[in-house]
């Protein structure tokens, strides 16, 4: 459908439009126009003996009020956008009016916000008002994802574990609002070895989170687990500057068990969050990042 939106598309759609209510009025005349066609001022059709098609004008209401409509038609299109790409006299647009809308809610809530702004996380969630506000704002921005209660689901992290891929500070919380996060594992089959490689490395992943595993083929898979250290490390607690995964909690975020492991490993596997600082002020941000640190229950992390 992008091959649609050029000039010569815009042109065809405001000629269109135009034309339609030129030949609204040309129809109007034309129907206005009575010629007698027979002397009991019918057309001069006649079904099942007396029925007959009378050659009546159109109610002059009705036919002011199709003219009226055209007319309404013709101001609201000079007025508004319409006709195809132009602005309108007004210069309205939808997104203009969201903006509108936006800054004033932003003017209105600008003194609430400011108060907050000075607070750190552990003192807001304290907050009944900065918590209610918050939820407001994960409800409107971020439950389509993590969803209503924030649980996540594969693939989406859960934000009430405690467990954070890249830190769970108030400041590192508001960069991923802000800036968004892309999460990146290459298919890492070719470096692992054979098939049976790949197994045995997951066995071994398995086994650090001490979740049932082949014990043998773990042994055999450690070694092979070497190539997958250099992002989640030695001892495969992750790395939180690159956002690596820690393998040794219970929390898998793209599925649990061996064949789940496998096709990461063969397959690799992309995440993307989109950034937001479009979407939310810096105020909005620290109250927003606020409540999802508290969600965690974790007063040790929210505080710092």
């Amino acid at each position: 459908m992008s091959d649609f939106f050029s000039v010569g598309w815009s042109i065809y759609i405001a000629a269109v439009t135009i034309v339609s209510l030129i030949a609204c009025l040309a129809l109007l005349y034309v129907a206005s126009r009575r010629e007698v066609m027979a002397d009991d001022n019918s057309t001069g059709h006649t079904w099942d003996v007396d029925l007959r098609e009378m050659n009546n004008p159109l109610p002059r209401w009705w036919a002011w009020l199709f003219i009226i409509t055209v007319f309404f038609a013709a101001v609201y299109l000079a007025l508004y956008p319409g006709l195809g790409s132009k602005p309108g006299i007004l210069n309205w647009s939808s997104v203009g009016q969201y903006r509108a809308e936006q800054d004033r809610a932003a003017a209105a809530m600008a003194p609430v916000y400011a108060r907050y702004l000075s607070m750190n996380a552990a003192d807001l969630a304290k907050d009944t008002q900065a918590m209610g506000i918050g939820e407001r704002l994960f409800l409107n921005n971020c439950a389509a994802c993590h969803g209503s209660y924030a649980r996540g689901s594969k693939g989406f992290p859960n934000l009430t574990d405690g467990d954070w891929l890249h830190g769970g500070t108030l400041d590192i919380v508001k960069t991923t609002i802000t800036g968004g996060r892309v999460g990146m594992m290459p298919p890492m089959a070719a470096a692992v070895g054979s098939a049976e490689d790949v197994r045995n490395v997951a066995q071994y992943v398995l086994s650090l989170s001490g979740s049932a595993h082949d014990s043998v083929a773990a042994s055999l898979g450690k070694p092979k687990f070497a190539v997958c250290a250099a992002c989640h490390g030695a001892d495969g607690k992750g790395n939180p500057a690159l956002g690596a995964p820690n393998l040794t909690d219970k929390v898998w975020l793209h599925g649990w068990g061996e064949q789940a492991i496998i096709s990461i490993v063969n397959n690799g596997k992309n995440n993307v969050m989109p950034a937001q600082a479009a979407r939310l002020t810096p105020e909005q941000t620290h109250v927003l990042a606020a409540y999802v640190l508290s969600l965690s229950q974790s007063t040790a992390v929210a505080a710092k």
